[in-house]
């Protein structure tokens, strides 16, 4: 198995290894392909509110020594070609192999393919990629995809999907399970943009999602039907150790 893991919760002057030791206990380095949270400052965000760094400099140079990636989450809904030159310079300075962007936008992933061979681009949940045709579509311009949460418990859809090893699977899973319309996304975008003329939206209230907590899924049932890629959130303390199907539990 393959993972790549989200930091966030972290701040860039907490060390990126040790902050993966405490909160990914179950997790080697070996297994790792990438870790995704917010680096500089950028419009092309999406997904959450970008507040600060996450992810210094000095934890990059630590990952590539023991042969972690970086991935960027520029899922923003909205980008335009003026925007994404303004952000170049991000991109220029993370370009090399082993390093992925996280794509919602289309234009974005063929700009990207084009200037920035060396990244792998992978679209993003918030695509809602939901059947077999959208997914045969997205291989011809992604080199994989993240499939909605939802379908870690559809097996019988799971088993049927070709090249497998394109698919990355959520290994856990927040409120974006239960969530009935993710008006989040749009609103986050929005926010992302920095003009001060935008609110968050939830179409949940805190309470309901709290209730909800964090869905495990079993990693060696995916596993089984062929799939070797999966996303890990960063569970709450009370269920760290409930991602079945990691090593070392």
């Amino acid at each position: 198995m393959q993972f790549t893991i989200s930091v966030r919760g972290k701040t860039e002057d907490i060390p990126i290894l040790p902050f993966l030791a405490r909160n990914y206990p179950q997790v080697p380095h070996a297994d790792i392909d990438s870790v995704f949270g917010f680096l500089e400052r950028s419009t092309l965000y999406g997904g959450r509110p970008f507040f600060e760094r996450q992810i210094s400099d000095a934890d990059v140079e630590k990952l590539y020594s023991v042969g972690i990636g970086v991935r960027m989450p520029l899922t923003n809904s909205y980008v335009e070609r003026e925007e994404y030159e303004q952000n170049r310079p991000l991109l220029e300075k993370y370009h090399r192999q082993g390093n992925a962007v996280i794509v919602t936008v289309d234009d974005l992933a063929r700009w990207i393919r084009e200037d920035f061979p060396l990244y792998r681009i992978e679209a993003s949940v918030i695509k809602n990629i939901n059947s077999y045709d959208a997914i045969y579509d997205a291989f011809d311009l992604y080199d994989t995809v993240v499939l909605p949460m939802k379908f870690c418990q559809d097996p019988d859809f799971l088993v049927k999907i070709e090249h497998k090893e394109r698919i990355t699977l959520f290994a856990n899973a927040g409120c974006a399970l239960t969530c009935p319309s993710k008006i989040c996304y749009p609103s986050i975008s929005k926010i992302n943009k920095y003009r001060g003329d935008a609110e968050f939206k939830c179409s949940q209230t805190l309470k309901y999602r709290e209730r909800h907590g964090m869905v495990d899924f079993d990693l060696e049932e995916l596993q089984a039907l062929g799939f070797s890629r999966f996303k890990l959130l960063r569970a709450r303390p009370a269920t760290i150790a409930g991602v079945r199907g990691v090593t070392g539990f």
